[in-house]
């Protein structure tokens, strides 16, 4: 009976799964973590080095479950995640300075002002939007490579 109820657990979505990084970043964010550079910079404005097993985890944990849709490595690497962000994010909500709208201002797609209308024109995005305006096939007979 408890197979019956494993099944439909492994058949339930992961909730957030689309958080989950290809596995082959987590090991990136590890390598970069753990690299002489990083070390220097995390010494120097930290005064200390980082934590960096949480990646090399996440890339273990990501590997049984794209191998093994493991849910629980699935979860785990989400709350880590969501952890991330909360974090990346805090000084933004806990900002008291700037005070956040709720949304965009009513003129925010406005034209712009005519100066800047004549300095885009004949920019190369002013001949490109012109072509998408007009429905031109875009070619590459204008484009330049800088090597």
């Amino acid at each position: 009976m408890s197979s019956s109820s494993d099944q439909s657990n492994e058949e339930k979505p992961v909730k957030n799964e689309w958080m989950i990084r290809p596995c082959h970043l987590y090991e990136d964010e590890y390598d970069d973590c753990t690299s002489i550079r990083a070390r220097f910079q995390q010494y120097f404005v930290l005064g200390q080095w980082e934590d960096c097993t949480p990646w090399k985890h996440d890339y273990y944990n990501c590997e049984k479950w794209k191998n093994n849709k493991d849910k629980a490595a699935a979860e785990e690497i989400i709350a880590n995640e969501e952890a991330r962000r909360v974090k990346r994010l805090s000084a933004h909500y806990n900002n008291p300075v700037w005070e956040n709208r709720p949304e965009p201002p009513p003129d925010w797609n406005a034209p712009l002002p005519p100066f800047l209308e004549e300095k885009l024109k004949n920019t190369y995005l002013d001949i490109k939007a012109r072509e998408l305006r007009e429905g031109k096939v875009l070619t590459a007979d204008r484009m330049c490579t800088i090597l």
